[in-house]
């Protein structure tokens, strides 16, 4: 197992902190999701695509489309050969950059770019062999709200690589009215244990649409610990290769119908979803919701 560098807050030693003040519901993924149009077919793009180097934030240079959008690659996906995942609903928040003619190139080698036929049809620009996408957490021109967004997406450089340092990932304790102690990623959603998972040794079972629902803690860079005792902190690697948090050796998830800091919708779901808690337990409070029908890894109805 991989060393996970844990940086402590200055909160690590204190009491339970009172509260979510995180972001606001509207910057949410799903909120996001619920204002987006559908996403025309591959097929109808006919505008012609142009990639141009430009410096955006702290990133420093990356490339963007022609409409100044900041492109994206997901580490999911694969650069040799290219392959595209990200299908569906996932193609709605990062959109594909399509092409169906000439691709003008400023600032980056124009042998660096290809194109590849997706899943879902259509012709999509890669760079450096990775398919790149827009996000539609970018609002306006040189936004790069996606950089480091599940520990997956990252913006692209002119060279075709990952632009900037992987953002941490934080594991902080709560106290969430109502509910009482649990833990938080970074943006203030609540944390979640499988119980299908493994702990001694940690083993996580929560793949395809199961981890669509409930996405795991993925790790990029440092873990930061706030409230909880670092010892319990750690990591598995997925099936996929991806390096996911553990809390007292459960990988730990987030639930998609959570759509603001401080809710716990995912608590008792199918009978084997808890709230996981600072000492790295499932948590005993009431459960949100009883037991449902279909697949305890949440891929009916969760």
């Amino acid at each position: 197992m991989a060393r996970t560098h844990l940086v402590l807050s200055v909160a690590a030693g204190l009491a339970l902190l009172a509260g979510c003040g995180t972001g606001p519901e509207e910057n949410t993924e799903t909120a996001v999701l619920a204002r987006l149009e559908p996403v025309p077919a591959p097929a109808v793009r006919t505008r012609p695509v142009s990639l141009n180097a430009v410096t955006v934030g702290d990133l420093g240079p990356v490339l963007t489309n022609q409409d100044g959008r900041t492109l994206y690659l997901s580490t999911r996906d694969s650069k040799a050969p290219s392959v595209s995942t990200c299908l569906g609903e996932c193609a709605r928040m990062w959109q594909p950059l399509m092409a169906t003619g000439d691709i003008t190139v400023s600032g980056a080698e124009q042998n660096i770019v290809n194109t590849l036929v997706r899943p879902d049809g259509g012709t999509q620009v890669t760079i450096g062999g990775w398919p790149v996408y827009t996000s539609a957490l970018d609002t306006a021109p040189g936004q790069a709200k996606g950089q480091g967004a599940h520990g997956m997406w990252f913006a692209v450089t002119p060279e075709g690589k990952k632009a900037g340092a992987p953002a941490p990932v934080s594991v902080g304790a709560e106290d969430i009215p109502g509910f009482g102690p649990a833990l938080t990623d970074r943006d203030g959603r609540t944390l979640y244990l499988f119980t299908l998972d493994n702990n001694k040794p940690s083993r996580s079972t929560c793949e395809g649409e199961c981890a669509a629902n409930w996405p795991p803690l993925l790790i990029t860079g440092d873990v930061r610990v706030s409230g909880v005792d670092p010892a319990l902190v750690g990591e598995v690697t997925r099936a996929d290769g991806t390096r996911q948090v553990t809390v007292g050796g459960w990988p730990v998830h987030t639930y998609t119908k959570d759509t603001a800091p401080g809710q716990t919708n995912g608590h008792g779901a199918s009978g084997v979803w808890f709230v996981i808690e600072p000492a790295g337990c499932k948590s005993t409070a009431a459960a949100s919701q009883p037991p449902a029908a279909g697949g305890p890894d949440g891929s009916t109805g969760y």
